[in-house]
């Protein structure tokens, strides 16, 4: 069987933690940001993980991550 094609989009917007989870950044960041608070957008730099409902979608993806 070939070698699968790892999905390029995906592969710049996930990273792999240590231990093998899926970091991730959080939406809504770009504009609309007069009316966001100080905190939320604070809030919004740290990454996220991926849930674990999407986990296998973002798998498939990337897969020799």
């Amino acid at each position: 069987m070939p070698k699968m094609k790892t999905h390029r989009g995906a592969a710049k917007r996930f990273k792999v933690t240590g231990s093998g989870k899926f970091k991730r950044a959080k939406a809504f960041k770009s504009h609309i940001l007069e009316k966001k608070t100080a905190k939320r957008k604070r809030a919004l730099r740290q990454a996220g993980l991926v849930s674990k409902s999407d986990y296998k979608r973002v798998e498939r993806l990337i897969p020799y991550a």
